[in-house]
């Protein structure tokens, strides 16, 4: 399956470059997700990165507002976990606990349901691209503050020029492919 998935990434993540400002090149997964073997390669194989960082069960997957819910939905159910979005502020309506944190051009707020997450469940997180690890690390300092273990943090890219996986625990952190 490795080299399956390393031609399905290689054909079906499309760089945009100078976009979405002059310089940067962005990655677009949607290709990936409109090609079902693709996705399914790309599903498996979060599924089993995880699994092996995690080194045992996962009791659930959070996926990360927007395209994390994509991957992160299918991931759970392989797992045979429960699913927990992580949204951004304002839009859960149940209480939450929340974390801010800064970006490289602002802050946000990242938001999961208090009753999401038990006390030492252990937890998979999926995004699809790692950059400046921001994100990645509040939703890790989210899941502590709910008494739950932050298992892995998995993601279908990474930016490795952006550094990102300096702000994670290098010991809990995989990606299916860096840039």
């Amino acid at each position: 399956m490795p080299g399956d998935l390393d031609e399905a990434l290689d054909r079906l993540v499309r760089d945009i470059p100078d976009w979405p400002s002059p310089g940067v090149t962005f990655r677009d997964v949607t290709p990936l997700l409109a090609d079902p073997a693709g996705l399914r390669l790309t599903v498996e194989g979060l599924a089993a990165l995880g699994r092996e960082i995690a080194g045992g069960d996962i009791d659930k997957v959070v996926g990360i507002e927007a395209r994390g819910f994509i991957f992160g939905t299918p991931v759970a159910v392989a797992l045979g976990a429960g699913f927990v979005p992580a949204r951004k502020a304002g839009k859960l309506p149940a209480p939450t606990y929340a974390v801010d944190y800064d970006l490289e051009y602002g802050s946000a707020t990242v938001e999961i349901h208090r009753d999401a997450i038990a006390p030492g469940d252990r937890v998979l997180v999926v995004d699809d691209v790692l950059a400046t690890g921001g994100t990645l690390a509040a939703v890790d300092d989210l899941l502590a503050r709910a008494g739950a273990k932050s298992a892995a943090n998995v993601v279908v890219l990474e930016i490795g020029a952006l550094g990102g996986r300096a702000r994670l625990d290098p010991d809990r952190f995989g990606t299916l492919r860096t840039y």
